[in-house]
């Protein structure tokens, strides 16, 4: 069973075989998948899954707090499973590549730039993006 799919149980979700598939594919994902993709991925496994089936099923695990939705500019939603480990998002617009990373320094700048505007920091999300550089330039 998937970490995503032991997740759905100890939500008390019902997990019918459908969405144990949808589940699976969504916790093996090493990349951003949007629903097409998904659905793509999961049809291979089971022909019976529909796009519709799929929608729902992502949709009910964004409502759950299972997924993360992301816009990364491209025109479609792109999710990944939420994790316990906080990581920011590079994106390159010429192939649409995710790259994830986590700067420490850039995480205590945002803490002492909210601090110095009077706030405290909660939660923040942070997208750069980007193009590869020219050969050469560095």
């Amino acid at each position: 069973m998937s970490l995503l799919e032991d997740i759905c149980i100890e939500k008390g979700m019902r997990m019918t075989d459908q969405r144990r598939v949808i589940a699976r594919v969504l916790s093996e994902a090493e990349d951003h998948p949007d629903v097409e993709e998904v659905y793509r991925r999961a049809s291979s496994i089971d022909d019976r899954i529909s796009i519709a089936t799929v929608y729902r099923t992502v949709r009910l695990f964004e409502d759950a707090g299972i997924l993360e939705r992301h816009d990364f500019r491209d025109g479609r939603s792109r999710y990944e499973q939420v994790s316990e480990e906080h990581h920011d998002h590079l994106i390159n617009l010429h192939t649409g590549e995710v790259v994830e990373f986590r700067n420490e320094q850039i995480e205590q700048l945002q803490e002492r730039i909210a601090r110095e505007l009077g706030f405290k920091l909660v939660d923040h999300r942070l997208e750069l993006y980007a193009v590869p550089l020219p050969d050469g330039e560095s």
